[in-house]
């Protein structure tokens, strides 16, 4: 399925990475693009004994808005001069609270793009809502890494496990592999057997059948872990985008990465497209 529907999470400062990768990508596939950004309204502190005045609450909604509106107003700006047609949503939801407000304009759409956490200008709720979007929304996520990235599509991996997210990343990213010079499958060896036959060939002929030209390299797993076979691979082979699934489940209103997935989405260097 071609993608010519895309939402992005509109950072409330900073660069703006992950929105410019969203315009790109809308540029590439002749797609809309959505930018949505968030008014985090305030928590009233459980210890105030009394009601918060409401001039209070008002005022500090409105400073909400009025950021969330300005970040609109840049990335309508950028989808201008990008030539891209897009619309600006806004959804109003309480810091630490509930995702819904957000996942609703996320279900109905063919990819979202958000930025990781930039550590440097922290947003609420960040990490809380790439993992809501990932686990809840649906829809694959591509994850922008704070410190800026690309979509050259030079060289674009696949992180191969055989496992039914792995399998959906592959469907969600075909569109995006279509749009690489190269694509390599890259399965760590982790001593299971995948599948019949050479390891990856399943993969590879799957992809093939789509007009892929495809490269599988087998590599060895570090003591460290698939994590860092992955992310040592990214590095040492100019890899501009990871296609990949996505793991964990939901306790309480907390989520529970599986170590490769949490320890990519903290240390990526290149966008990651994830689905679960």
């Amino acid at each position: 399925m071609a993608i010519k529907d895309i939402l992005t999470l509109v950072d409330l400062a900073g660069k703006q990475h992950a929105a410019r990768v969203a315009l790109d990508l809308a540029t590439r596939s002749g797609a809309h693009a959505t930018g949505l950004t968030i008014a985090f309204e305030p928590v009233v502190p459980g210890f105030i004994a009394g009601p918060m005045p409401a001039d209070y609450i008002e005022i500090a909604r409105n400073q909400a808005l009025k950021a969330a509106q300005e970040a609109g107003d840049t990335f309508r700006e950028m989808a201008r001069k990008a030539g891209v047609a897009a619309e600006v949503r806004t959804a109003e939801v309480i810091t630490g609270g509930s995702a819904e407000n957000v996942l609703t304009h996320c279900r109905l759409t063919d990819l979202v793009v958000i930025g990781q956490d930039n550590p440097d200008t922290p947003e609420p709720m960040r990490e809380l809502l790439i993992e809501t979007v990932l686990f809840e929304a649906g829809v694959p996520v591509l994850i922008v890494p704070y410190i800026g990235g690309t979509l050259e599509m030079k060289n674009v991996m696949v992180a191969w496990d055989g496992s039914p997210t792995a399998s959906r990343a592959v469907h969600a990213a075909l569109p995006m592999l279509q749009m690489a010079k190269k694509v390599t499958v890259m399965i760590v060896d982790t001593g299971r057997r995948i599948s019949d036959g050479e390891p990856g060939s399943d993969i590879a002929t799957y992809l093939a059948r789509h007009g892929l030209s495809v490269t599988v390299d087998v590599v060895p797993r570090p003591g460290s872990g698939v994590a860092d076979a992955i992310l040592n691979y990214v590095s040492d082979h100019g890899i501009d985008m990871v296609a990949m699934g996505g793991y964990g489940h939901s306790r309480m209103r907390e989520f529970l990465f599986g170590g490769a997935t949490r320890d990519i989405l903290a240390s990526m260097t290149v966008p990651v497209l994830m689905a679960h």
